[in-house]
């Protein structure tokens, strides 16, 4: 059982781990394909990808097919197709072809509608009714908090293999990117927690978290410090990160805050306690670090606060699935019957050997020391015998 000292080195473990394939996961940059009409808008909205809507002075280079609706078999082999359509269009028969076959060859593609600032706000996408909102968005591509909210977050959905290389290739994507690999993060947490037993009491406020259990989610979570450096373009040296966040997630720091916080909030959550500190503990420390990649600026007291009650709310529903699910996987499994113990002998006054002097229980059939059989004829009648 790991010592509470060794929380301290959990950064020093990290060189130890194989770090390439984050790397290269980050790095090897992402596919997409723009398709549509020349005046749908497909430049408009691969421009508005390499910039960040919160920082508009950024801007990447990164490369972007744009392609006509002719040329659709070029998109071959992308990661992410979006099909780009101009809601204000009469007749959208080829791109809803060109749609079902895309999704029929099991490309990833979303279609954005996309509306012009036009003085009838009564455009709609009624021809795509028929399709699954999940792979629709409409909206303006001029309008950065439409694309920040709302187109980012349902690209990263559709592609969160991706959701690294697009953050880290599109500024646009990176909020919505980081805050996937947060979520992700906060719940394979909790999941975890619901499978390790309590081995080993921290006594912090009778919070029930093991010594493990802190080491193992404080490296799950230098390791997103990591992933979220990568996804917004920071550096690939995890050094970097180590004297950064190295004393705040080595040492367990925040999932001990959590623990203290925690206390008033058990029963009234309902919930079981390692969980719901390994959520809110993953969330906590995934949107500081954010935090301050976007930013450069440190949480305040007050921002803390505000960000442990949003953790805590957030927890509360998240993990209620994992809860119930554990409930009825634990309901399913098959109960063998219970048997029933055979009563022990009573005890007797016990049989001597005559041969040997040996004391045995009244049922010996033979002496336990020297083998006599008890009852035999021939060892009643020497034994009888003057």
């Amino acid at each position: 059982m790991p010592k509470a000292s060794e929380l301290s080195n959990v950064w020093k473990t990290i060189k130890e781990v194989d770090l390439r394939p984050l790397r290269e996961q980050a790095l090897r940059g992402v596919q997409i394909a723009l398709v549509g009409a020349p005046d749908s808008g497909r430049h408009t909205l691969a421009e508005q990808m390499r910039r960040d809507p919160s920082r508009p002075d950024m801007h990447s280079e990164a490369p972007v097919k744009i392609l006509g609706l002719e040329q659709v078999d070029q998109a071959a082999g992308s990661d992410l197709v979006i099909l780009v359509v101009d809601v204000g269009k009469a007749d959208f028969k080829e791109e809803l072809d060109i749609l079902q076959n895309l999704m029929n060859a099991g490309m990833k593609t979303l279609l954005f509608a996309n509306t012009f600032p036009t003085d009838d706000n009564t455009a709609t996408i009624t021809p795509w009714s028929e399709w699954r909102r999940k792979y629709i968005v409409q909206g303006s591509a001029q309008e950065s908090e439409f694309l920040h909210r709302h187109f980012a977050a349902a690209a990263v959905e559709l592609a969160p293999q991706h959701a690294m290389a697009l953050g880290r290739d599109f500024p646009l994507f990176r909020h919505a990117a980081a805050t996937y690999l947060i979520n992700d993060a906060c719940l394979s947490n909790a999941a975890y927690s619901l499978t390790t037993g309590l081995a080993q009491i921290v006594p912090v406020f009778d919070i029930p978290l093991t010594v493990t259990d802190m080491i193992v989610l404080s490296k799950t979570q230098a390791f997103l410090a990591y992933k979220l450096g990568l996804t917004v373009g920071f550096s690939t040296n995890w050094q970097d990160y180590l004297r950064e966040f190295g004393g705040v997630l080595g040492g367990g720091f925040v999932l001990r805050q959590l623990a203290r916080s925690l206390v008033g909030l058990i029963t009234v959550w309902g919930i079981l306690p390692k969980v719901a500190i390994a959520y809110a503990g993953t969330y906590v420390v995934g949107h500081t670090i954010l935090q301050w990649y976007l930013t450069g600026r440190h949480l305040t007291k007050g921002q803390m606060r505000d960000l442990y009650r949003r953790a805590f709310l957030r927890g509360k529903t998240a993990t209620q699935p994992l809860l119930k699910k554990r409930s009825e996987n634990i309901a399913r499994q098959p109960r063998l019957p219970k048997s029933r113990r055979k009563a022990l002998p009573a005890g007797g006054k016990g049989k001597n050997c005559p041969t040997c002097g040996q004391s045995n229980i009244e049922e010996a059939n033979f002496c336990q020391n020297c083998g006599y059989v008890f009852g035999a004829p021939d060892n009643e009648a020497e034994s009888n015998s003057p």
